[in-house]
């Protein structure tokens, strides 16, 4: 494994044979630990390509704040959902709003709910229900961002100020939260010996069965401390719960002498071991931010004024604080650190509907955390956009299940072109090996190509062939052609160039 890492920082195809492979994490961070912050650059972007066609950059982001007026709360929901942006929802800061506007805090979960229809990400939950701290906690400026490292402890003492007494209160609601979620996060630092910061692992590991319990995306929180020995007790456990995506936490809580290769390596080993391929960071510095970019971060957690994340990336020492109105910011910083390819950065709510068409298209069955051939179909994304009303509204015209029904009536042909080589072009491959003599794949990148026949060949008996990324050749050579993109302009131009070919939009 240590010479395909080697490997896999300047060759793709090694990438590849590493991505097929089962991984032990003490190995990925030994070796992953003495690479330069350049090379760790390389191979953690290299590795953003898998699982194939999720190298998606977005922004969640926190609309709340303890003390948020309701028209301002809600205007930040609407704001995030027109853009696109998963609502990442503090569950303390919903149940002190509510409580403030006479309401139980899940009738203001429910009342999100109905005027957005992005993702909800589900965040500061305890083993009750929403976790509940005292205003000094709540309202706290930021403290530990202000300073800086190192972290020596919560100065607040914020995990035992928690008042347990009113979480039990509310326990009856508890299971309504996750089912207006599509995805949860729990915390892991107190395993990396952050007992002040976070709730002990056996609560994040009664989370996490609510959380599965209900099909629900799960996230795990780590800090990149010493940038190895805690870094291996946080992936392990994430890996041993069956946490989907990592989520990354420097800032204070980066400890290491190098801190942004450290960060760097930490998103590098996080792109190599996430089963769900999603890694975000929910606090980096601006420096940390940029580094963590250009070495295969997805996501970062921002906010609005007044929500603790809209100070917690993007700023300094010194300038992260309670007020700070992060969102545009850390847009600024994406748009310098990332080239736009297929979609946009970050990704805007078109960008999301076209993957909820996709996922509609295949079939929620079909998608991660199923597998085809060595890999995941999809990242976590596949699974938590089906909970949303954004995945109800969307419309396709046709679905895997259509096309296979055609192929069994005898409607398609024996040969088959599939033009687009990425996740939609497992399914259908794998729903037509029984109905058709040869598969022929397209794609203009013709490294998705062969690794998408690589790929299916492990698991599929039909004859299956690359067309070298000529759409053109596949088209005329085979009976039936069918475009597995559900983006729009790229569905639009392809139906444009070739006739009556088959599309899922």
């Amino acid at each position: 494994m240590e010479d395909l890492i080697m490997e896999a920082i300047h060759d793709p195809n090694a990438a590849w044979e590493l991505a097929k492979k089962d991984k032990d994490p003490i190995k990925v961070v030994d070796t992953i630990s003495e690479l330069s912050m350049e090379e760790a650059i390389k191979l953690g972007y290299n590795f953003k390509r898998f699982p194939i066609g999720c190298d998606l950059t977005e922004i969640l982001v926190g609309t709340c704040a303890s003390d948020l007026e309701e028209i301002d709360f809600l205007g930040n929901c609407i704001l995030a959902d027109m853009i696109g942006a998963t609502i990442h929802a503090c569950a303390y800061a919903f149940a002190d709003m509510a409580e403030s506007y006479g309401m139980n805090g899940v009738e203001l979960m429910r009342k999100v709910r109905q005027i957005t229809e992005v993702p909800i990400d589900l965040d500061h939950f305890g083993e009750y229900g929403p976790m509940r701290f005292p205003e000094d906690i709540t309202h706290c400026i930021g403290q530990c961002y202000m300073e800086g490292p190192p972290f020596k402890g919560c100065p607040r003492n914020r995990i035992h100020s928690r008042l347990l007494d009113k979480e039990k209160e509310a326990l009856h609601e508890r299971d309504e939260w996750i089912r207006n979620s599509t995805s949860v996060a729990i915390n892991l630092t107190s395993a990396q010996g952050a007992e002040a910061h976070a709730a002990p692992i056996k609560e994040a590991k009664k989370v996490a069965k609510l959380a599965r319990e209900h099909g629900k995306g799960l996230e795990a929180i780590m800090f990149i401390g010493d940038g190895y020995d805690d870094l291996i007790t946080g992936f392990e456990t994430a890996l041993e719960i069956g946490v989907d995506v990592f989520v990354l936490e420097g800032g204070p809580f980066n400890l290491a002498t190098d801190r942004l290769g450290t960060f760097a390596r930490a998103v590098a080993m996080a792109r190599i071991l996430a089963p769900g391929k999603i890694v975000a960071t929910n606090g980096a510095y601006e420096d940390e931010c940029r580094v963590g970019l250009r070495a295969g971060l997805n996501a970062i957690i921002t906010g609005f004024p007044r929500n603790h994340h809209g100070y917690m990336c993007g700023y300094s020492p010194g300038t992260a604080r309670r007020g700070n109105f992060g969102l545009p910011r850390i847009i600024k910083i994406m748009k310098d650190e990332i080239p736009e390819g297929l979609t946009r950065v970050p990704i805007q709510k078109s960008e999301m509907e076209a993957l909820a068409m996709a996922v509609k298209a295949a079939g929620e069955d079909n998608v991660y955390p199923e597998r085809i051939g060595h890999t995941f179909v999809g990242d976590a994304h596949w699974a938590c956009l089906p909970h949303t009303p954004l995945y109800k509204r969307v419309k396709i015209q046709k679905t895997v299940n259509d096309i296979k029904r055609m192929a069994s009536e005898g409607l398609l042909g024996d040969k088959i072109a599939i033009i687009g080589a990425r996740f939609l072009s497992w399914v259908i491959g794998r729903e037509l090996e029984d109905y058709v003599d040869e598969i022929v794949i397209s794609d203009t990148d013709k490294w998705v190509e062969n690794v998408t026949i690589d790929n299916l060949r492990s698991q599929l008996k039909v004859d299956l062939n690359g067309a070298n990324g000529d759409d053109k050749r596949a088209y005329h050579y085979a009976d039936t052609t069918i475009i597995s993109s559900t983006i729009p302009e790229v569905v639009n131009k392809i139906s444009r160039d070739f006739k009556d070919t088959i599309s899922f939009i």
